[in-house]
């Protein structure tokens, strides 16, 4: 009969100095290093310092913030003691990204645990870092649970790094005492990352996004200023739930705020999940035997079929190129933190699957000094990390548009819209160049228009939620389709004759502004990409009298609502702070429906009959 012994015996069976521990590392293994911010240390630096002993062992790891640079090792030793098999290339300090290129092995983080437990990749020593065990002998893997619980689970030798520091977190984040075969005693502060900076560009793409976010949404987030940024711009929403890779302080900040409670995630009500952390010690502290909290493998977390359960889930992930087909780069930014090949993919596809659900690219127009774009006209020479069929929104400084069953002509334009302004012209030459835009298609001054994301208004107008926005290249069909959808009293009285075609050259200036000298407002319903425009507003400068005409159509499903009026409102708003004087307005005396929204501004109006029209005029200057 076997003799069972108990957990506190086997604890202090298996302690060891770090020395002795390292030296129980043979030559030819391959080493599995705990990832992250739960780096066990002080065994990787004594690993470092006893390199010059091993041949050929290979470290594997998902992600390092470098504290002791392997990769360097590695790079600088042609006695071959050390190669790297990294399933994640980012680090804080990204010098040489470039060159530890070949260190990367693709594939979804979803699937590297069974890369383990099947023996595909074998582990042959896993370094972990542990909290103490507590009474019944279960010690956490705290911090850093993704890949590192199945790598200790599956390794023929496992080293664990006790330390007081790591906190206790709970959910399947737990190893038995049993199941290590050396404890190394060591207390040390974990590795922390500060908040990254956030800047006018990041906190742009933030406010974008979180128009696109509805309360009860379950998010998934990446690291970096955007999402730093993005979470902060969130502060305003109300029962959202998370189910992430990573938390960070600006999560933690959320749940601070009430923002984040879990409560309509509709999988795992009332648990913030994700499979580790990234931030700094005052996020450690919170994770600490939060009931609130649960930390699970990244093959539970990263599951898309597990992430597909949650209420209108949304995943935010950065990019750092994007062609105007939709295909999406990720790897390594050196200002930014982290990106990568990940886990993306896993929840992109996964949030497909969600009921409401939507997944958001999010990136710089331009690389960290303008000099570049970051929205190309084709990824030649780039890897691709999500392919074009499954991209939906992307969110940029200059606007947010979805991709979703979009044609090439349609995304090319698209993307144009929101690349930086400066490199719009080359992007549409280009785009015709390979096929993805018609030669008729033109280029007109007005696509270097800034999109003000001021202007922009949801509103609940008899229970029906109308977003009141400047109009976009993108929005060319579906104001063709609103004019279409009018009636013919309408119609006559927005164009003042009979009219049966809205060809695509007139409705095109329309779209195509640059919200200074001419502004088209619309009020729409439905999700973005897929909008039923349900009224326009637009004004076109005179510059000789520095006055600009207004027109409106409204469909009559939305009539006598006051859309006209909110659009009215926000035209003249714009009108003045651009400097234009006043408004101007030409009617049929009969309409009294636009006579009485004209006289409804703040302002006096002057009215002038020409024959059968009837002109409406005033000036922001003169109040009633």
């Amino acid at each position: 009969m076997e003799k069972i012994i108990y957990w506190a015996d086997h604890y202090v069976e298996i302690k060891r100095s770090v020395q002795e521990a390292v030296a129980l590392i043979k030559p030819g293994q391959r080493v599995f290093i705990g990832s992250t911010c739960g780096e066990p240390q002080y065994l990787v630096r004594k690993l470092c310092e006893a390199s010059g002993n091993f041949t050929d062992l290979e470290i594997v790891r998902l992600m390092s913030l470098e504290s002791t640079p392997l990769t360097l090792i590695a790079n600088k030793t042609k006695s071959q003691s050390m190669n790297i098999r990294s399933f994640y290339l980012g680090s804080s300090e990204v010098e040489g990204i470039a060159g530890n290129m070949k260190f990367i092995t693709p594939i979804n983080l979803s699937a590297v645990p069974s890369l383990f437990k099947n023996r595909y990749l074998p582990i042959h020593v896993a370094l972990i870092q542990v909290s103490p065990p507590d009474d019944f002998g279960w010690m956490s893997l705290g911090i850093a649970v993704d890949i590192t619980l199945a790598a200790a689970m599956s390794a023929d030798l496992v080293i664990a790094q006790v330390n007081y520091k790591m906190p206790r977190v709970l959910g399947r984040s737990v190893i038995h005492v049993s199941d290590v075969d050396v404890v190394v005693e060591y207390e040390e502060e974990l590795l922390a990352v500060n908040e990254p900076h956030k800047t006018e560009s990041t906190d742009l793409i933030g406010r974008h996004i979180a128009r696109l976010i509805d309360d009860g949404s379950t998010i998934a987030i990446g690291i970096g200023a955007a999402p730093r940024a993005t979470l902060a711009a969130l502060s305003d929403k109300n029962d959202i739930g998370v189910h992430t890779q990573y938390l960070t302080n600006g999560i933690m900040d959320l749940v601070s705020k009430g923002v984040i409670t879990n409560r309509k995630k509709g999988f795992n009500n009332g648990r913030l999940v994700a499979s580790g952390a990234i931030g700094t010690n005052y996020l450690y502290d919170f994770l600490d035997d939060n009931p609130a909290i649960e930390f699970h493998p990244s093959n539970y977390v990263n599951d898309p079929g597990i992430i597909s359960r949650h209420n209108r889930m949304v995943s935010m992930h950065v990019a750092t190129a994007i062609d105007l087909t939709g295909q999406v780069a990720s790897d390594a930014i050196s200002y930014d933190y982290y990106s990568g090949v990940t886990g993306m993919l896993d929840f992109i596809r996964g949030t497909a699957q969600s009921k409401g659900g939507k997944s958001i690219i999010m990136l710089s127009a331009t690389s960290m000094h303008g000099g570049k774009s970051r929205i190309m006209p084709k990824l030649h020479d780039i890897a691709v990390v999500v392919p074009r069929g499954d991209v939906q929104y992307v969110v940029t400084e200059y606007g947010s548009v979805n991709l979703f069953g979009k044609s090439f002509q349609e995304r090319a334009m698209a993307m144009i819209s929101i690349a930086h302004p400066d490199f719009r012209d080359e992007l549409f030459c280009e785009a015709q160049k390979i096929g993805l835009l018609g030669s008729e298609r033109t280029l007109t001054e007005s696509i270097h228009g800034v999109y003000p994301l001021d202007l922009e208004e949801t509103l609940k107008i008899e229970d029906k939620l109308i977003t009141f926005r400047p109009a976009k290249p993108v929005d060319e069909r579906i104001i063709q389709e609103h004019f279409y959808s009018l009636d013919r009293d309408d119609i006559i009285s927005r164009f003042f004759h009979k009219k049966t075609a809205f060809l695509q050259d007139e409705v095109g200036g329309m779209s195509q502004i640059d919200y200074i000298k001419n502004l088209t407002m619309l009020a729409v319903v439905g999700e973005l990409g897929f909008e039923k425009v349900v009224a326009v507003g637009e004004y076109l400068l005179d510059e000789a009298k520095n006055v600009a005409e207004v027109a409106f159509s409204v469909s009559k499903e939305y009539q006598g609502k006051g859309v006209g009026r909110i659009l009215l409102k926000k035209l003249a708003g714009a009108a003045r702070e651009k400097g234009i004087s006043g408004l101007i307005a030409y009617t049929s005396p009969q309409n009294q429906i636009m006579i009485r929204l004209f006289k409804s501004l703040p302002y006096k109006v002057t009215t002038f009959f020409d024959g059968d029209m009837l002109s409406l005029t005033c000036r922001f200057d003169e109040l009633k």
